[in-house]
């Protein structure tokens, strides 16, 4: 299942303003069986945005396990994101004090506190777009990782290691390991 193969439900989630909770009722959505948090930032966010379609179009997302990993903040220095979003995270790291403070209070007061964000942002493996490749890639939560980049540069609190939702290419059909998500706060 590719997102193109979503067009029908993305188009009932704009034109009829689906709520999330009715669009990961969709069984095809369901047996994915993705972590909510990765649902919901990957597919009802993005799911039916050309740039982001062009981008991931071509992953099956059947070929896909998402994990809550650590990732050290000075692995997040070079990692790149969509060629439609490119050089969009060193904007946000040109001033990351502004994209936290245009954010709700919470955030910035996270940042303040634990030196990371609130909310882990999506990365996958990038076998994923092409066997050749290697490393991770910043799906969504470019701001975030833009204003952890500047945060870096700018010397301002940083924790050492921030978690993020991973996804990696399945080992082979039906051995694939799905986080429980219940076991990590988001």
């Amino acid at each position: 299942m590719k997102l193109s193969d979503l067009g029908p439900l993305m188009a009932r989630r704009r034109d009829r303003g689906l709520s999330y909770g009715r669009f990961r009722a969709d069984p095809e959505l369901a047996s994915l069986e993705w972590p909510d948090d990765v649902l919901e930032q990957f597919l009802f966010d993005h799911g039916d945005n050309a740039p982001f379609v062009y981008d991931y179009g071509s992953i099956d997302l059947r070929d896909i396990a998402w994990r809550l990993e650590t990732i050290p903040a000075a692995d997040f220095n070079e990692m790149p994101t969509g060629a439609s979003d490119a050089g969009c995270i060193e904007i946000y790291a040109e001033n990351p004090v502004h994209w936290v403070t245009v954010r709700p209070p919470e955030i910035g007061r996270h940042w303040e506190k634990h030196g990371t964000w609130l909310r882990p942002p999506i990365l996958i493996d990038r076998r994923l777009l092409a066997l050749s490749d290697s490393g991770l890639q910043v799906v969504e939560g470019r701001t975030r990782v833009g204003v952890l980049r500047g945060r870096l540069r700018e010397e301002l609190h940083v924790a050492v290691n921030h978690q993020a939702w991973v996804g990696r290419p399945t080992t082979a059909p039906g051995t694939e390991i799905r986080p429980n998500t219940a076991d990590h706060a988001c």
